[in-house]
């Protein structure tokens, strides 16, 4: 085993909170967390500032949405969060989602293997509800 040193700094609240948040969510010890923090700090600094986007580890998703739909997602973080005893983040919420999108439909592809996906662009097109009503009443 390495040799260690012990290592005291103060940091503000707030920055001491999101730190123990984040650690709790990866089940390490508070030495281990804060040795792979500064680890991945000087590697990132090695490389210029981009040791996330180079390592190919992590890739980064961002998309803008409305101010309404921004308002229902930060509710509901604050009720999850209320209801787990803990913050529930966006991350955490976006990511589940995904996960679950992504296993529903590679289920569905593994249930009928014969059909291939079809893309937006190709679907037929499909009549309105209303025209095809209105189609329905001139065939009478």
């Amino acid at each position: 085993m390495a040799q260690t040193k012990n290592l005291c700094a103060q940091v503000p609240i707030d920055l001491h909170q999101k730190i123990s948040e984040a650690r709790e969510q990866t089940g390490l010890t508070t030495a281990q967390y804060i040795t792979n923090l500064i680890t991945e700090y000087f590697k990132m600094k090695e490389n210029g500032g981009n040791e996330i986007m180079t390592n190919g580890k992590t890739r980064t998703l961002a998309f803008q949405i409305d101010e309404e739909l921004f308002q229902r997602i930060k509710d509901h973080l604050d009720r999850e969060s209320a209801r787990l005893g803990r913050k529930f983040t966006q991350k955490e919420f976006v990511m589940g989602l995904i996960e679950q999108a992504l296993t529903e439909a590679e289920a569905a592809l593994d249930a009928s293997p014969n059909t291939a996906p079809v893309s937006p662009s190709e679907a037929p097109d499909e009549p309105d509800e209303d025209e095809g009503q209105a189609e329905d009443k001139g065939q009478r």
